[in-house]
Formats: C-alpha cells, structure tokens, sequence
C-alpha cells in the first residue's frame, strides 16, 4: 500500500486547464504540467483495497494499485512496466478514457476517487521522456499471417500483440495515414497527434506492417484477403452513423460530425491551409450532446464561430451520483469538459430536452435556421410540448448523434460473416466470427464503445488469432469473464 492515510490526508486535484482565452488561440493540449510531487501525493490516496473496484471498472484489468504504490514510491521504471503489461496505449486511454475505472474506485463511494486517469497519464508520459518505451520485436517468427483491418485502437491493441508473438503481421487502413478516428476524430487540443505517431513508429520497428489508403473489400475483395494470409482481424469500427432526416437536411451547411472533424485534423496535419467546412463568423449548432459533440463545439470555437449552440434530445444529467446508477457502476454526470468550459465562458449555450423538427434555408440553399421544440424526457417517447417551438439561428449544423454499426456493403457482405440483430458482427469467446479464420474486435463486433473496450478487445482478440494459429497462447485474455461475448 502508498501512505496508509494517504486519503485522509490529500484531497483529489488534476492538472489545472490553461486560460480559456489563451488555450482558443492554439490547438495544443489544454493542460498545463503536473508536478512528479503532486502525482505522486495523488497516487498515495489509493487504499489498495482488498477487492480493488477500480480493475472492475477498467476492462483492460489494469493493475492499479500496483502502479499507484510504486509512483508513490518513486520506482516510475517499474511503474510503466506493470502499466504496460495491461495495456498497449496508456497514453491513448490516460487522454481520451472517460475512466470507469474512478467510478468503481472504492474511495469514491463517499470521496472524491483517485485521479486514476492522470496517474496513468503521467506514468507513460515520464515512460517516453526518460527512454523507458522500447520496440519489441519478436525473438522467434511463426511463418504466420495475419491481416488487420482498421487501424484505430483495436486494431492497433491486435496487431501489436500479435507481431509481437511472431506473426507477420500487416495493417490496412482506408485513410491516408493510420490511427482511425484517434487520428482524425479526436481534435489536436484532445490529444495531439505526436502521441500517435511515436506508437506507430514503434510498432514498424517491431515488424508490423501498414498499408494505407486500402479500401479492403474494394481494392482488396474478401477472397484475396483470406487466400493471402492465414488469419483476418476486423476492427473497422462502427462507422455507420446515426442522420436526422427531417425537413431540410438536404441544405448546404449540415454535416455529419465526421465529415466535419476530418477535415479541421488534417489542417494540422498540413493538408489544408483552412479548413473546407470552416465555422469561421458563423453561427454554429451542434446537435447531441455526447464526446463527438463536445469535439465540435472545442473545434468551432478555435476555428473563430460567431456562436456555438449544443442541443441534447436527453435531460440534462444530475451533477451527483443517483439512487438508480449506485457504485460502482458507471453514471450518467453532467461533465463540464475543457470545450465546455470554452462554450460556457464564450457565451454559447447547452440546450437540454430538445429535437430538432426541421432545418430552414435560404434561397441559395444554405441553413440558415434551426426549428427547435422541446420534448418530454424518455419515458414519454421524447413527445413534443406543446407552445414551446422556436427557432435558433444556424449557418453551420454537426450531426453528433453516435454511431449504427459497421459498414454492411464492402468487405462484411463479401465474407458473409454473421450479423446480430444490432447489426453488429457476431463473435465467439475467442472474438472468432461465423467465417472460419476471420476475428473480430472493437466496435464492429461491440457496438460504439469506449476506447479502452477497443484496446481490450484487440488484445483479446489476439489471443484467439494466435491460438488458432499455434494451438496455444501466451498473450493474455483481458476481458472480465462476465463481459466476453457469448457466441
């Protein structure tokens, strides 16, 4: 254990969030640095209970209070290894998680829980600055193959596993540069992109393989695909996203997120001077009120917005936890993040209990306006009130309502893998589809989900694809008994 009153004795503090004025002018990272002393206070609060809640919370099983006793300790070259032997990215997880892992946190049923997240955050970070993060290239190859598709978190988790077991292994990506949604979803002030590219050229250093702007069931059909290597990996993701077909979505101006954030990302990436969908003067509307939405409203606001505007179909979430969602389950909070602090102290606005019931253009055919009309809450069907419609004005509109499932045409038709009623891509214990040799991991077979779901099941994943290869496996099966798929 850290300091046996360690939770006695200090309170929960993070890294303070640079000013709202100065931190909208760049698109870097929003915190300021956290002293190694401060970490290392926060690290003491841990209990190291006897049943520790928190490796509930975390599907990655990430060894928690180990690492928090040892940065505790100041032993931070033990701390990245036990860090790493869970979890593939935590620089990934300890940026963009929403930490379940701190809503299981034993303190946290009557304290604020240990700051889990940027202990984790911290750790890896003094990893790469002190030179602790080698490649790890296998010692023994299996003269075995195995494909990849998609390179977001779960199939990065798989690829990394499985190269490293001996396989040869290579990465397909549709986009021109690797890291899926990480790469062009999430906004640089999120995570910047140098996180990413350092992973990426460790794992080429080990013998992963990426091949980019390969469409895999066009370029590459599913039969090509199974006759050339002796395993396949999907880990496309969800990409299928939910639209709002209602009056007007036709106009010029309403975009889905997706088709928004690509292009603000590849800005920083030095593709685009300016973006070509840019809030620059206009009023902007952001409609859902998830992560993605906040994504939206953070890049608006950098890009020079006149105003930005969240509307969420749900009520607004309780600021403490509720009887119905008791610890340690994971609950529904209002969440002030670091773009909504920027939305709040820039005068926008976050609707609650409202839908969108039609778009209104102008005679050139560009949004011009948004009617709005609140709705009663889920219980009611999301009924419209009677007498309470208006009209907000919009130049610019972001769909951010989530995600369907993977794409169904292309490569999932052409190998006929088995579908949930969801949708979904069916898979076993071992993540292995209906199609003999062909796995699945992440959203595609899970549904949107978290990225540290991705990360583990990539992970899991890879150690079903190694054992049907070799018959055996030594990578490890991170996924909770009660949260495996159930063929």
């Amino acid at each position: 254990m850290a300091d046996p009153k360690g939770f006695l004795k200090v309170g929960r503090e993070l890294p303070k969030r640079r000013p709202v004025d100065v931190r909208i002018k760049s698109w870097s990272e929003v915190y300021e640095n956290f002293g190694n002393d401060k970490l290392e206070k926060q690290a003491s609060r841990c209990m190291d209970c006897g049943i520790p809640f928190c490796h509930q919370g975390c599907p990655l099983g990430n060894l928690i209070p180990e690492w928090n006793d040892l940065v505790y300790r100041h032993d931070w070259r033990e701390a990245i290894e036990r860090l790493h032997a869970t979890n593939n990215f935590p620089e990934f997880t300890g940026k963009l998680c929403p930490a379940p892992c701190e809503s299981a946190c034993v303190l946290g049923i009557n304290q604020d829980p240990v700051a889990i997240k940027r202990v984790e955050a911290e750790i890896i970070d003094r990893a790469w600055q002190e030179g602790w993060v080698h490649p790890q290239p296998p010692a023994v190859r299996t003269g075995k193959s195995v494909a990849v598709i998609g390179s977001g978190p779960a199939g990065l988790a798989a690829a990394q596993q499985l190269t490293r077991a001996g396989h040869d292994v290579k990465v397909y990506e549709r986009a021109d540069r690797v890291g899926g949604l990480m790469r062009y979803g999430i906004p640089e002030f999120k995570m910047e992109k140098r996180h990413l590219d350092r992973r990426i050229a460790q794992m080429r250093a080990e013998g992963t393989d990426f091949k980019t702007s390969v469409n895999v069931g066009e370029d590459i059909t599913a039969d090509e695909l199974r006759d050339r290597y002796d395993a396949v990996v999907l880990a496309g993701g969800a990409t299928v996203w939910r639209d709002l077909p209602v009056p007007g979505r036709e106009l010029r101006g309403v975009h889905q997120a997706m088709e928004y954030l690509t292009p603000a990302n590849k800005v920083q990436e030095g593709d685009y001077a300016v973006s070509p969908i840019s809030a620059e003067g206009k009023h902007v509307v952001v409609i859902g009120g998830g992560d993605t939405g906040a994504d939206c409203i953070g890049t608006a606001i950098r890009q020079g917005a006149a105003s930005v505007t969240q509307l969420e179909i749900m009520p607004r979430p309780p600021e403490a936890r509720p009887g119905s969602q008791p610890w340690p389950t994971y609950p529904m909070l209002f969440k002030m993040e670091s773009a909504h602090e920027e939305l709040a102290e820039q005068g926008g606005d976050r609707v609650y209990a409202v839908s969108t019931s039609a778009f209104v253009g102008d005679e050139d055919g560009n949004v011009r306006v948004l009617k709005i009309v609140e709705v009663g809450g889920p219980e009611t069907g999301f009924a419209p009130v009677e007498g309470t419609e208006r009209e907000i004005p919009a130049q610019l509109v972001t769909l951010a309502m989530g995600f369907l499932g993977p794409q169904k045409d292309g490569l999932l038709e052409q190998l006929g893998v088995e579908l949930d009623q969801r949708g979904n891509v069916v898979r076993d214990r071992d993540y292995k589809t209906s199609v003999d040799g062909v796995y699945v991991a992440g959203d595609m077979g899970r549904g949107q989900s978290l990225i540290v779901w991705a990360i583990a099941e990539g992970r899991a994943a890879a150690h079903g694809v190694d054992r049907h290869l070799t018959g055996q496996s030594a990578l490890p099966y991170p996924i909770p008994p009660t949260a495996r798929p159930i063929a």
